[in-house]
């Protein structure tokens, strides 16, 4: 198999990464940023499933009352966390808001502060409107068999209701649907809840989850999306023993390039999606990408502006520097993300994983070396694939990573230009396992890893050590006893 790396040709931005880098200038005043962290999960975050399900009470009492709040962590809990993180995140332009003086508002005051809620809404004709009533039974009074998740909105029930219509139906009969409500405690508020019926009411293309309809009650506030039944990238990429293949890994990145590049050039009006991560991407049967939960989205700038400028959000580990330093947002935010996850496609890594050997608790910054070079990319992909991928796709994967991450904006692709790049990894066949090169090179790696095992197992006087079995424990290699994948899942 030849190994000669093959420029890509992208039009706009072929050979723009010669150009002079910079990550803008930086604001005089300092940014606060909402982070909102990452957990492992089947389709978004899981920190507190126990919670969740010790709310069932609350959701029983009355419609008026805070029925569907799930208890989030305490506020002290939550400080003390984000101090342990802070250091991590000094010099990177970042400040740490503890939870007791975060940016964004609390729900209840979001709530009784914000304007007429059918001002507000401008909701598409299509949406359903369910009373609370409807959304309890069709999830069998939010029992815990129903739950399907947990993240800074709130909860994630499954439910079923008719076809065509809003009344609950015997469960495995009419359409399957997941149906989340908004935690009165948690990250995300009104505004969000919100800026996501707005946005995916009035957004329809296929590489978006479909929204089917909302409630609204009091203080009531849930949305009903269609049944995702793959769940989330993430749970697929870093939560079950089986690894994806390398051609599903390209099909998931095709599908959630269109859609991104539908927001940015297709919409009506342009779209910043400003959340782009695994656990957003939800996968159907057949492994379509569908980009959910867009309670950061953004209206893109138009006109002259370049940008708009906001308070920054998202999720560490994904967000462009220069979004992160100077609070410009544009289109290419978003690229950013984009290839930051195609990065964890390809290795099999979190973007942000402080479990790592030091120097590679940053993807970004661990793989950028590597993106460039014709053979050391090798060291990049998911070694659970052994081989079983294509040389020509993971070089151009690569390189297409390479260009998304510039730290240079302009630098980076269209998301129109990615997904054209993207089309022709779907089918290659040129396996790197039957690559001369890439035997070596795993002969090469097996070698050295024999030596150092031998090394290690040495006393001080040569004698051999009693080796020791692997552990389940923290520690433990990642790629041996996964834990058992959570076959649940949700929009």
């Amino acid at each position: 198999m030849g190994l000669g790396q093959e420029e890509l040709q992208i039009g706009a931005w072929d050979g723009a990464n010669k150009a002079k880098e910079s990550t803008g200038k930086k604001n005089k005043s300092v940014k606060r940023v909402e982070e909102r962290e990452e957990q492992p999960g089947c389709w978004i975050k899981f920190p507190l499933m126990g919670s969740c399900m010790s709310s069932r009470s609350k959701v029983d009492t009355s419609i008026s009352s805070a029925s569907t709040r799930c208890e989030s962590k305490s506020t002290n809990e939550a400080s003390s966390h984000e101090a342990r993180d802070s250091a991590a995140k000094a010099g990177t332009g970042l400040t740490v808001v503890s939870g007791s003086t975060t940016t964004t508002t609390s729900n209840t005051d979001s709530i009784s502060s914000s304007c007429k809620v059918g001002e507000e809404l401008k909701v598409a004709s299509q949406l359903r409107k369910f009373t609370f009533q409807e959304l309890k039974s069709a999830t069998r009074n939010f029992r815990p068999e129903s739950l399907l998740g947990e993240g800074g909105f709130g909860c994630v029930f499954k439910g079923w209701i008719e076809e065509n219509g809003t009344a609950p139906v015997k469960p495995g009969t009419g359409l399957t649907v997941a149906v989340k409500t908004l935690n009165h405690d948690g990250l995300q508020g009104h505004k969000e809840w919100v800026a996501e019926v707005n946005f995916l009411g009035n957004l329809q293309h296929p590489n978006l989850v479909k929204l089917i309809g909302y409630c609204i009650e009091d203080d009531q506030r849930l949305l009903v999306y269609e049944f995702m039944p793959r769940g989330s990238l993430e749970n697929h990429l870093f939560r079950r023993s089986m690894p994806l293949p390398w051609a599903t890994r390209m099909k998931i990145a095709l599908g959630a390039a269109k859609g991104l590049a539908f927001l940015h050039e297709e919409a009506e009006r342009p779209v910043i999606y400003r959340d782009f991560k695994t656990s957003n991407i939800l996968l159907d049967t057949e492994y379509n990408a569908k980009l959910s939960d867009f309670g950061l989205a953004k209206d893109g700038p138009e006109g002259d502006k370049t940008h708009v400028s906001t308070r920054v959000m998202g999720t560490y580990g994904y967000a462009a520097p220069e979004y992160v330093m100077t609070g410009h947002l544009t289109s290419k935010s978003d690229v950013y993300s984009f290839g930051v996850v195609l990065l964890e496609m390809m290795t099999g890594r979190r973007s942000m994983d402080k479990n790592r050997p030091n120097g590679e608790h940053n993807l970004v910054e661990w793989a950028r070396p590597h993106l460039g070079e014709r053979r050391r990319f090798y060291r990049l992909i998911d070694p659970r694939l052994e081989g079983n991928f294509s040389i020509k796709g993971a070089q151009k994967a690569a390189q297409l990573a390479h260009a998304c991450l510039s730290r240079d904006p302009k630098a980076r692709p269209l998301m129109s230009q990615v997904v054209e790049a993207l089309k022709p990894l779907l089918n290659l066949k040129d396996m790197a396992s039957s690559s001369y090169f890439f035997q070596s090179m795993q002969a090469e790696r097996a070698a050295s890893f024999n030596g150092l095992k031998s090394q290690n197992s040495l006393g001080r006087n040569g004698h051999h050590l009693p080796m020791r079995s692997l552990s389940n424990g923290p520690h433990a290699s990642p790629y041996r006893h996964s834990p058992k994948p959570n076959v649940k899942s949700a929009p």
